[in-house]
């Protein structure tokens, strides 16, 4: 059985460590503890891992967040994944810094990637692991925000928030996207 899982951001250095990047965060986490190397392939940069009986494609799209619809759709086709096994990871500025919410599906709530991935697979019924980046912007400056570096503050706390979205994603293949929701929401 085959799951994919799409960390979304923009890639450039400019985008390096910004809210806005969290999902290329998370992914490269879990790449990280599975000693896995990303490697440019089509729309995308891929990590392949193995994990109790399941195959597991990490994907950080290269098509930026907005188009990133064309990468998901393509690297479920080319590998013959279902929907059902899509975990898409992904900033949340209607979330505290830090909170991690999984749902089996939703809208897009604004946001350009999850509104990508939606219009191009033509469902909302995908799993998605929203992690928070709070909303501490005047008003009119939220892009400025979520494409913002994170404070010294938020640095200091953020790798054990991105161990735990990576416990998460570890346990989608494994237990469900409900016994993962009964876990890690609210955590």
């Amino acid at each position: 059985m085959k799951f994919l899982i799409a960390g979304l951001g923009n890639i450039g250095e400019e985008y390096e460590n910004t809210r806005h990047n969290i999902g290329f965060s998370v992914v490269e986490g879990l790449a990280e503890e599975w000693g896995l190397k990303f490697e440019t392939d089509r729309l995308a940069s891929r990590a392949d891992y193995k994990f109790k009986g399941k195959t597991v494609v990490l994907i950080r799209p290269s098509t930026f967040m907005n188009l990133s619809g064309k990468a998901v759709n393509y690297w479920l086709q080319a590998e013959k994944i279902t929907v059902q096994n899509l975990l898409v990871v992904t900033d949340d500025i209607a979330l505290p810094f830090g909170a991690i919410r999984i749902k089996a599906g939703g809208s897009d709530g604004g946001h350009n990637g999850l509104k990508s991935i939606q219009e191009t697979l033509g469902t909302a019924s995908y799993a998605r692991l929203r992690f928070g980046v709070g909303n501490e912007f005047a008003k009119g400056r939220q892009v400025e925000y979520v494409l913002g570096k994170w404070s010294a503050e938020e640095e200091k706390l953020l790798a054990p928030r991105i161990e735990m979205a990576v416990e998460a994603i570890k346990a989608f293949p494994t237990i469900g996207i409900d016994r993962c929701m009964n876990a890690y929401n609210n955590k």
